[in-house]
């Protein structure tokens, strides 16, 4: 009389796995599904996996380990999953194991199993291989894996009990030093790919790292036992640290800075402005000037500044109906290139240090706000008077300044007294701001619905908040100069204040009105012309100044 199939879903991610995957698939036998989730395989992997009746594949691309082994979970026709890598073999004892407790059916209990790892057909017990104890049969409704593309983990819910099962999982981990080469140049990428601007990386780390690594596999979790085995184990795990940092650190490195000035009918700060921008110690890749319906003398304050920038210049426009600070900042992100986005207002003339101090504590995740020095009355105007408009000296010691010590740039106090996860609205001015852009796109960029001054950098705070993101402020870096200017009209405030409140009381993430009404056109305007142009741009009914070497 035939064994009655255990009523689990086996799932397997493959590529290329035709090595051991038969050997894999008959010890699975007994399941009533093995589902094999493929992303990309051009060897033997699914004529093997044809021969076994009880096996389905299904193909997708690869998006990570712990989205893959997710989609795998839920394509399954059972809810029990058992999850098993391709190079892996289940012993009699605990397949017997796993059908006692399928058949208990506990929903709220994940089952770990005790793994073996091999080395070119040897088991190990050293270099942190052993003891290897896993969680890997659950019920999906109750645990799943998290998202992330490499050291993946079972996620469990409120109330879940774990317990073990009998028998060992025999693990063909790697046959020789290529297949260690191999996977360490794969998860040390992703893992790069996964941490970029998420995590802070320097080759000093990653020496540190690559060496702490050795001499604890090697020495400590006793490779020297395992001959020439556990140094070339030891040796492989010390260049994977190694490496995700140091791939690591180079992604961070290049990360790219789009400059957006906010500007309207104010073109002799803009010039000052622009200047300031171009004194940096670390350029930006781009300059998006965000017009909220300026006349034909900013356009020409921005055409000749273009003609002698270094670095692109775009110069986003739309047509002057009142103050609508949100909807043009849109258009500049919708309209920006680059990862990192800093927001300035065209009057805030900028600390030669300003983006190299943003960039130091720039992550995803992460809004900026920056120190934000006022400038008098009459020093602005005694700054503007000069018809050459040359760069001023502004700095702790310079005349009319208010609040002095904002002006004070401290790269080591500032790290010390930076404020992390700090989730308040109130205080927070976009007029020097910093975040990545696809922060930005996730809750739709700024409000379009706010018309008049106020509250529309506050209610773009508020959403990201409630999305995740948390604030640190920028105390004795990251400063610049905020010329003098008539304060603006708030007639609009208490219908901008109740668009705040609803995203408040709402906790909303997105406005239904974003920067999603501008992304199509910037996205058909891609790929500038590498001489200086005019380009038509549906962003606004002015043209954008280009400008790339």
């Amino acid at each position: 009389m035939p064994t009655k199939k255990i009523p689990a879903s086996a799932a397997m991610l493959v590529k290329n796995s035709e090595r051991y995957l038969a050997e894999v698939l008959a010890a699975l036998a007994d399941f009533d599904e093995v589902l094999l989730l493929d992303n990309g395989s051009t060897d033997r992997t699914l004529e093997i996996a044809a021969g076994f009746a009880n096996v389905r594949v299904c193909k997708h691309e690869f998006t990570g380990f712990g989205p893959m082994k997710n989609l795998a979970a839920s394509m399954a026709k059972h809810p029990w999953i058992f999850s098993i890598d391709s190079d892996e073999v289940p012993d009699a004892e605990l397949v017997a194991s796993i059908r006692a407790a399928v058949e208990h059916n506990d929903p709220n209990t994940v089952y770990t199993l005790s793994r073996l790892n091999h080395y070119n057909g040897r088991f190990i017990k050293a270099c942190g291989w052993y003891p290897d104890i896993l969680p890997r049969l659950y019920h999906r409704n109750y645990a799943g894996f998290n998202n992330r593309r490499v050291h993946e983990s079972l996620q469990l819910g409120p109330n879940i009990h774990v317990r073990s099962l009998k028998g060992h999982l025999k693990h063909y981990s790697f046959q020789n030093a290529e297949g260690l080469i191999q996977k360490m140049q794969q998860y040390s990428t992703l893992y790069a790919e996964e941490n970029r601007y998420r995590k802070t990386s320097s080759v000093f780390k990653a020496v540190l790292h690559g060496g702490t690594s050795f001499l604890k596999n090697y020495f400590l979790k006793r490779g020297i036992f395992y001959g020439a085995d556990g140094l070339i184990i030891s040796t492989a795990n010390a260049q994977g640290s190694y490496y995700k940092y140091v791939k690591l650190y180079e992604h961070n490195r290049n990360m790219s800075v789009s400059l957006i000035i906010t500007t309207y009918n104010r073109p002799d700060a803009l010039a000052l402005v622009l200047k300031s921008a171009l004194a940096q110690t670390r350029l930006p890749q781009e300059i998006i000037i965000a017009d909220d319906g300026s006349d034909r003398r900013t356009t020409e304050v921005v055409g000749k500044f273009a003609r002698v920038s270094p670095v692109t210049v775009k110069h986003t426009w739309q047509k002057d109906e009142g103050f609508r600070a949100a909807q043009s900042r849109n258009r500049a992100i919708a309209a920006a290139s680059s990862d990192y986005l800093i927001i300035i207002d065209g009057d805030m003339v900028l600390d030669p240090s300003f983006i190299a101090d943003h960039i130091a504590v720039a992550r995803k995740g992460r809004l900026i706000q920056g120190t934000r020095v006022l400038i008098t009355k009459p020093r602005t105007e005694e700054i503007l008077a000069d018809r050459l408009l040359p760069l001023p000296d502004l700095s702790f010691y310079s005349g009319g300044i208010k609040k002095r010590l904002s002006a004070l740039r401290l790269t080591k106090l500032s790290k010390l007294i930076a404020k992390r996860g700090n989730r308040k609205h109130k205080g927070i001015k976009s007029c020097n701001m910093g975040f990545f852009r696809d922060d930005a796109l996730a809750v739709n960029g700024f409000n379009n619905d706010f018309v008049g001054w106020g509250r529309e950098d506050s209610e773009f705070v508020a959403r990201c908040y409630h999305s995740g993101m948390k604030r640190h402020n920028l105390k004795f870096a990251g400063v610049a100069y905020h010329l003098w200017h008539n304060e603006a009209e708030r007639a609009a405030l208490p219908q901008n204040d109740a668009l705040l409140k609803a995203t408040l009381n709402e906790k909303k993430t997105r406005c239904e009105r974003g920067v999603d009404e501008f992304l199509e056109t910037a996205a058909e305007q891609g790929g500038d012309a590498p001489k200086l142009s005019r380009v038509s741009h549906d962003l606004g009914t002015r043209n954008i100044f280009c400008r790339e070497l």
